[in-house]
């Protein structure tokens, strides 16, 4: 059971001296209850043996609002404390998962769901949050004051001390019983709300299919079905304890009616002042209260276990090695020398070599599948190779620290996500520091400006999440202003004018040009007009460089570049990307 609390101290590391002065805290509050027991054994000493005077009243209150101001400025004290403990935990583990898992290959991301990362990072580091110093101060509060308080019983009378001895021998016992079941049920409580979190995301992530397909009734009964079961876990989790609760309760206050039994039977014998008998009966309910309150908490120290588990998980992810050097490259020249990359089992990419000058334009083209932004990836070092190298001014990437290297790189997707924030924020995401001039500038060379300036906040407007309250090309073009504040060297484009309009392309092409200009470039990119123009048109097939060269020499080669180009108008299956 109490190891619970070693565990928690390991979990929070630099934090514990803080967590350690909690409970100090609240073990010292504790202590200075004891002087209500102290004041209201004087003041009825005095009453049953009528010598109840003025300095004796004033002396037994003295005691008890002192031991009260004492015990409430220190309950203040040990609130704060938790509270700084509790929150200060869930936001330094989310910031490590945050920080742990840019590290991390994207694999990870293509085989660990949305759902899981997100409950990871609200269900659990809420419970610990919410619960960890509540529970483990109300539990250490409620046992200290049983302890106190079985001390006084066996100071005063030895009999009814070890009925109180007893007592917490049973309160014991029975926290063990409900530790076990604790075990039992807690992982499944964990693992049913991140299932639950999974399939809230799917249902609104997949909204608009679900109209479209008119499945709605379909995945409302599989989403209320989750709902369902996330309540029965949950009420069982409850219901499990419910006897064991009963049990409890119904032991103690049978040990607190022997006490009482045996208070009156010693005053009847002679054997005890009828005032200590008093004290018995009050003190008797006291013991039993704050152990029904420390009691009533143990089920909760499982499900913190499982939860801090869960997030020590996420940091148990195997990153990719990210100890290289802090080097400037010497040029921005690319080459893959023998690269072989494989999705777990299956092979992407095989002995791919090719090289990249400095400051040119290279387009990389080929049919869906064949391994295109599985290079672009390679590059931002978003995995690492299973054979060869690839290396940046000649030297391995594996060689830079990561940061390093993407501060030499700035990516612009097909599929632009924008954050829930201001144009802004969005547009300096990788700059924090930088100006509003300086933002306005790189909107206006992103051909963004305009169209910024016309919302009502300009700027300053929310956008959502995601970017949803903009245009795909509207959208495209504040990514391109991103990439333009961040002004890497080098400039990847996964498919950037895939989903646009021409009136939204021809914005994005200036944008782009804006972007490019002295810059080594790859591009991905499925309209012709654009690669016919690159330095360097490489073409993958089937996870192999087919072929690379200029438009004009490939056209005049037999191969996928060509027949792509003649029939490009009939081609499907594959696009030039």
């Amino acid at each position: 059971m109490f190891t619970i609390f070693k565990e928690f101290e390991n979990f929070i590391g630099e934090d514990k001296n803080k967590f350690r002065k909690t409970i100090f805290l609240s073990v010292l509050e504790s202590l200075f209850q004891v002087a209500k027991i102290i004041a209201m054994y004087m003041i009825i000493r005095a009453i049953i043996e009528n010598q109840l005077t003025v300095s004796t009243i004033l002396y037994s209150f003295l005691i008890m609002f002192g031991g009260i101001a004492v015990a409430t400025y220190l309950k203040a004290q040990t609130s704060m404390a938790q509270t700084e403990v509790g929150y200060g935990v869930a936001a330094e583990k989310r910031i490590e998962i945050g920080d742990h898992l840019k590290y991390v290959p994207m694999g990870f991301f293509s085989r660990k769901s949305l759902g899981e990362i997100s409950s990871i990072a609200t269900n659990n580091c809420n419970s610990v949050q919410e619960t960890a110093t509540i529970v483990m101060m109300q539990f250490t509060s409620g046992l200290t004051n049983g302890f106190i308080i079985t001390l006084l019983l066996l100071a005063f009378n030895l009999k009814i001390g070890m009925v109180s001895v007893l007592a917490l021998i049973i309160f014991f016992l029975i926290l063990g019983l409900i530790n076990k079941k604790s075990e039992e049920v807690s992982k499944e409580k964990v693992a049913c709300d991140t299932s639950l979190v999974e399939k809230t995301l799917e249902y609104v992530q997949g909204m608009q299919i679900v109209k479209s397909f008119n499945l709605k009734d379909n995945r409302d009964s599989e989403y209320l079905q989750e709902i369902e079961k996330n309540k029965k876990v949950n009420t069982r989790l409850e219901t499990t304890f419910l006897p064991i609760i009963f049990l409890q309760t119904l032991v103690t206050r049978t040990l607190a009616v022997v006490i009482i039994y045996l208070s009156i039977s010693e005053y009847i014998a002679g054997n005890m002042p009828v005032y200590e008998a008093i004290m018995m009966l009050i003190v008797s309910y006291m013991l039993f209260t704050h152990l029904e309150t420390a009691g009533a908490f143990v089920n909760m120290f499982k499900l913190l276990k499982f939860s801090m588990d869960t997030i020590n998980e996420v940091g148990d992810i195997p990153v990719m090695d990210i100890d290289g050097q802090n080097i400037i490259p010497e040029n921005r020249s690319i080459a893959f020398k023998h690269v072989d990359f494989s999705y777990d089992k299956r092979k992407i990419l095989d002995d791919v070599n090719f090289n990249i000058k400095e400051n040119t334009t290279t387009a990389i083209v080929g049919p869906s599948g064949s391994g295109k932004t599985t290079i672009t990836n390679l590059i931002a070092r978003f995995w690492d190779v299973d054979a060869g190298e690839i290396t940046l001014g000649g030297r391995n990437i594996k060689d830079y620290k990561l940061d390093v290297l993407w501060d030499n790189i700035s990516v612009v997707f097909q599929d632009v996500y924008l954050f829930n924030d201001t144009i802004e924020n969005n547009i300096k995401f990788g700059t924090p520091n930088a100006t509003r001039e300086e933002v306005e500038e790189a909107a206006k060379k992103a051909h963004c400006y305009d169209f910024i300036m016309e919302f009502e906040n300009g700027f300053d407007t929310i956008i959502g999440e995601g970017g949803s309250s903009l245009s795909g090309g509207e959208a495209q073009r504040i990514s391109i202003a991103r990439a333009i504040m961040k002004d890497a060297p080098i400039i990847i484009f996964d498919e950037a004018t895939a989903n646009v309009d021409p009136e939204n392309e021809k914005a994005i092409q200036e944008a782009i040009k804006a972007l490019t200009n002295k810059k080594t470039v790859i591009m991905i990119a499925h309209r012709l007009k654009t690669v016919m123009n690159a330095d360097q048109i490489i073409v993958v097939k089937a996870g192999k460089i087919e072929a690379t060269g200029k438009h004009e020499e490939l056209m005049q080669k037999e191969g996928t570049y060509r027949d792509f180009v003649n029939m490009r108008e009939h081609t499907i299956g594959w696009k030039i990307a």
